[in-house]
Order: C-alpha cells, then sequence, then structure tokens
C-alpha cells in the first residue's frame, strides 16, 4: 500500500460543497426527518450494514466493488464523504490500513465511527518476507468476515451502533440484524455439515485470506504469499511450496477474481494441478454483479469451490 499524502481536509470539504450538515443524498421519511446516511468501507461491511439498516437508512459503499481494497487509497471527496456521514463503517484498522489518519484529520463530533472487527480475536498475520519489510503492512490478520460465525460479531456491532445512533428506528435494527444473523446461522451450518465429510484438511490459496474460515471449521489454509495478494513469492518459497504440494498431492490452488492468477497459475503448472477461484469477497467481481450474487450467495460457491480439495 503505497504511502498516504492527506490534503487539507477542510478545504477539500469546501470545495465540494459537502460542508453543509445537509445530506443531499440523504431521503427524507415522513415527517420531514431524515434517514441516517451511513458510509462503509468495502463490500463486506457494505452488505452488513445494508441488511441491518434495511429501508431505515441509506447505505453508501467508498470503495468501488471491481477494486482491489488492500492497495485503495481515499480521495479529498471520499475523505468529505466520511466526514459528511452520520455513520462511518470500516472492518479493522488493520485492514483499512489508512482509517486511522484520516479519522485524525475530520471533526468527529457528529460523526459515529463503528470498527466492525472489535472486540473479536484476531490472528497474527502470515506475511511473506517482502510484506514484513513494508511499513504498511499489518501485524494482524483482519479478514474476519469470511467467518460465518464472526460475521455475526460484525453485524452485532454494527447493528448496536445504529441503534445508539437512530434510537427511534431501534426495533427495526434488531429485528433486521437478528433476520440476518439467521441467514449467517444456516451458512454456518452448511459449512460445518458440509465439511464433515471432508476427506482432507488442507487447501492452497494464492493469498493469506482464509485464516478464520479454516480456523472455524477444521482446515489448514497454505498460503503463497501473506496477506497483501499481489505481493509475489520468490523462486525459493515457490520451489518449497512445489515440494510441500506435490507430497500432499493437492490438485487445487485457489485463487480470487480482483487479482491477476499468475502466482497461483505458477505453482499449478509446476505440480499439474489446476486453479479455482475462492473469493476472499473484498470486493464482488463484474460477473457477480452481473448475475446479482451477494455475500451469501458467493460464500456457498466457496464452499462448493472447496469441496473439490477437500472432499471429491
Amino acid at each position: 500500500m503505497k504511502k498516504i499524502v492527506y490534503p487539507i481536509i477542510l478545504l477539500a470539504m469546501l470545495l465540494s460543497g459537502c460542508s453543509s450538515a445537509v445530506h443531499t443524498n440523504g431521503e427524507k421519511a415522513s415527517g420531514g426527518t431524515k434517514k441516517l446516511h451511513i458510509v462503509t468501507t468495502f463490500y463486506p461491511m457494505y452488505y452488513f450494514a445494508q441488511k441491518v439498516a434495511g429501508s431505515s437508512a441509506d447505505v453508501d459503499l467508498l470503495i468501488p466493488n471491481g477494486v482491489e481494497p488492500h492497495d485503495w487509497e481515499p480521495t479529498a471527496k471520499d475523505m468529505a464523504k466520511i466526514q459528511d456521514a452520520d455513520v462511518f463503517i470500516y472492518n479493522s484498522r488493520y485492514f483499512e490500513l489508512w482509517v486511522s489518519k484520516v479519522l485524525d484529520s475530520l471533526d468527529q463530533s457528529n460523526l459515529t465511527v463503528v470498527e466492525a472487527a472489535k472486540g473479536i480475536p484476531l490472528l497474527n498475520a502470515i506475511d511473506s518476507e517482502e510484506e514484513k519489510s513494508n511499513e504498511n503492512s499489518s501485524s494482524k490478520d483482519p479478514h474476519v468476515w469470511l467467518s460465518p460465525v464472526l460475521a455475526q460479531q460484525e453485524v452485532d456491532n454494527i447493528a448496536q451502533a445504529l441503534e445508539q445512533k437512530d434510537p427511534k428506528n431501534k426495533a427495526q435494527y434488531e429485528k433486521n440484524a437478528s433476520a440476518f444473523k439467521s441467514q449467517l446461522v444456516d451458512l454456518d451450518h452448511l459449512f460445518k455439515e458440509t465439511i464433515a465429510k471432508a476427506k482432507k484438511k488442507e487447501f492452497v490459496t494464492q493469498h493469506a485470506a482464509f485464516g478464520y474460515l479454516a480456523k472455524q471449521y477444521g482446515l489448514k489454509q497454505i498460503p503463497i504469499a501473506g496477506l497483501s495478494p499481489d505481493v509475489e513469492p520468490t523462486l525459493g518459497k515457490l520451489a518449497e511450496l512445489a515440494e510441500l504440494t506435490k507430497k500432499k498431492n493437492i490438485k487445487i490452488i485457489y485463487f480470487e477474481g480482483l487479482t491477476s492468477s499468475k502466482v497461483a497459475q505458477t505453482l499449478a503448472n509446476e505440480i499439474g494441478a489446476k486453479t479455482e477461484v475462492l473469493n476472499p469477497l473484498e470486493g464482488l467481481t463484474k460477473d457477480e454483479q452481473e448475475k446479482g450474487l451477494d455475500y451469501i450467495d458467493v460464500m456457498k460457491k466457496n464452499l462448493e469451490s472447496l469441496k473439490q480439495s477437500i472432499i471429491d
């Protein structure tokens, strides 16, 4: 992630006209009261917030779907959007590494900030040597949304914040959160029942995004690289992985849709394996958007993809 240089936020907001207390994109409810305006960082936060908010609030997405969020940086316009919101939701300071600096530059007197992963014990990061030398690298693994169980805790954190910010709609937020968590419980049961039939426990991924999912269901993730999907391993690391995966008779190497599959393909070619997509849900691909897929749908697709490695 490149070093971020922040412009003078006040000037940017004045120029964009976003310093007004009126949220121009917020719809008005009956009686002239304005809906809560929520700004979220990337897709899982947007989806979770939407499911909790329902029709009681407007939810915006900062990082567009199709954009790899690890290297994304906010513009002055993006920071103005955050400033103009009632609620700002992000996953973790270990994922959106730019959040702390941005929030330090904003007036938070009327802004409710929600770190959705707060209170969840985080795993230590699995970083490559290249990533360890990066001053912006993360010391913790932030991919908690890929566990249907931990996702429920994120939903709870979001719901509690909305209920406190907008108490008149508290009952609706509680109802929406409960309904969505029931879907996540069903998803958890599906993963448990399917993975209980596993003949193998290990799967190989292009980057280390699936640690929480693996831990939740007794699997073992073998990552080619660390937390950053665009960091390429050394030739020595690839040779080591090739030897390991041959010994374990690995037949599939997983990659994600938002980044190049070159590294996964290189290892697959070396050991005579094939490649498949395992989506870390850091943003929906164009194809997924066109098909109208959402978090639940993609997680089910991930399970079907995993079955090829551990069951079939």
